[in-house]
């Protein structure tokens, strides 16, 4: 696997077709630290670490409204390792009007666009969801 970020989005995004109540990730620091982002926002309704053997893996109950409805629409990757994007402060994009989320990589961690905006640091665009 080339890409773990990806891999663990599009866990998600098949998961949520599939509509299941939880998914299983294999553990990394990036990924808590995006399953966290998943959680403040309100995209997702918990995540714990789970020990298996010598591995760690990531369990995230997914969110969805009364009628059954996915809380996340959409999710994309926008960097990837072929092509890193990177954004400074004020070119950070606002998702659909501010409807939705993007997730950056900064020198300060993890964050949301808006927080990265409010704090004046850039960094690398991790994904976007809506």
């Amino acid at each position: 696997m080339t890409d773990p970020i990806s891999d663990m989005l599009t866990r998600i995004r098949n998961a949520l077709i599939a509509n299941h109540k939880t998914v299983n990730i294999p553990s990394s620091r990036i990924k808590i630290e995006i399953a966290n982002v998943l959680k403040e926002e309100g995209y997702i309704q918990d995540y714990r670490i789970v020990e298996e053997g010598k591995t760690k893996i990531i369990n995230i109950a997914l969110k969805y409204t009364e009628s059954e409805e996915t809380v996340i629409k959409e999710i994309h990757r926008v960097s990837k390792p072929g092509r890193r994007i990177y954004v400074k402060h004020d070119d950070i994009p606002r998702i659909k009007g501010g409807l939705g989320t993007s997730i950056l990589s900064t020198s300060k961690g993890i964050m949301t666009g808006a927080k990265a905006r409010s704090l004046r640091v850039g960094g690398e665009l991790m994904c976007t969801i809506l």
